[in-house]
């Protein structure tokens, strides 16, 4: 089954560690870029989970036992039904591409603090200064 959008959420909040409502009004203030296509792909998700919802249910009161079903209804049931499965086809491809897109997405790890540099190393200790021998 593919992802919704709340999981999709909350993936793009573990991605960018904070949430959602956050993450959108900061994409505002930015030039375009990977955060602002995530935003956008869970948004045509959702629209796409809400037109799934809208569709079905209208297609549930169309077909109440108490409704008789006549040549004009079965043309709308007939439309219900292909808005339907197009709803569920936009939804399925926009959940397989952000998933898709959030899995090649790694948060980066904090930077390990980095080792000590080492100490350059002491000077040798001068050469005792030898003096010239005296002859004798």
């Amino acid at each position: 089954m593919p992802l919704t959008s709340t999981e999709i959420a909350g993936r793009i909040e573990d991605l960018y560690g904070a949430p959602l409502a956050d993450l959108t009004a900061y994409a505002e203030g930015q030039p375009p870029g990977m955060l602002s296509a995530l935003l956008g792909m869970h948004h045509d998700l959702a629209l796409a989970e809400r037109s799934i919802d809208f569709h079905r249910d209208h297609l549930a009161r169309l077909i109440l036992p108490e409704r008789q079903i006549g040549r004009h209804e079965v043309a709308h049931l007939l439309d219900g039904a292909r808005r339907l499965a197009e709803a569920v086809a936009v939804r399925d491809v926009q959940a397989k591409s952000v998933a898709a897109v959030l899995q090649s997405l790694a948060r980066a790890p904090a930077p390990a603090p980095s080792p000590p540099a080492p100490s350059p190393p002491l000077p040798a200790p001068p050469l005792p200064v030898q003096s010239p021998a005296h002859s004798r």
